[in-house]
């Protein structure tokens, strides 16, 4: 069970996951050695995945970002394992969801320019011997960046 400190901390941790020891301590009126326990439980209890860097993509060439919702014609077991195995393979496409609905994926993808997600579109989604079809929505502007989870 999370308690109101435990979730305050993670609070804290997705807002800034530089935070010390010391930083959250203070912020959470604990000790840091207390605050880090904490912090220790719960990375080791799988509440905290990771830390990870937001990096601008525009600053790395990476102008276009798009969703392509998959449609499969097929779902055969060695068909799906190897979409999958295709949708790790490709650092441009950077999440992929499995829905319900209409179509079966939907992936987040990032490339340099309109003729990359062409490419990406033309020449290893649609190939794949499971893919029907793709539909592709470029994005004008991210009203809102990815935020964190409430808690």
């Amino acid at each position: 069970m999370l308690d109101d400190t435990d979730l305050r901390l993670l609070s804290a941790l997705q807002r800034d996951a530089h935070l010390t020891a010391q930083q959250l301590g203070e912020t959470l009126h604990l000790s840091p050695s207390q605050a880090g326990r904490r912090r220790q439980r719960l990375e080791s209890e799988g509440y905290i995945r990771g830390y990870t860097a937001r990096v601008d993509p525009v600053r790395l060439g990476l102008n276009v970002q798009g969703f392509v919702q998959v449609h499969l014609g097929t779902h055969g077991p060695e068909n799906t394992r190897s979409f999958s195995q295709l949708m790790t393979s490709r650092p441009e496409i950077v999440s992929v969801w499995t829905l319900t609905g209409d179509a079966d994926y939907l992936l987040r993808v990032y490339c340099e320019d309109l003729p990359s997600l062409n490419r990406l579109i033309h020449e290893v989604l649609l190939p794949h011997p499971a893919v029907a079809r793709v539909q592709s929505q470029i994005v004008m502007d991210q009203l809102k960046r990815d935020s964190p989870l409430p808690t």
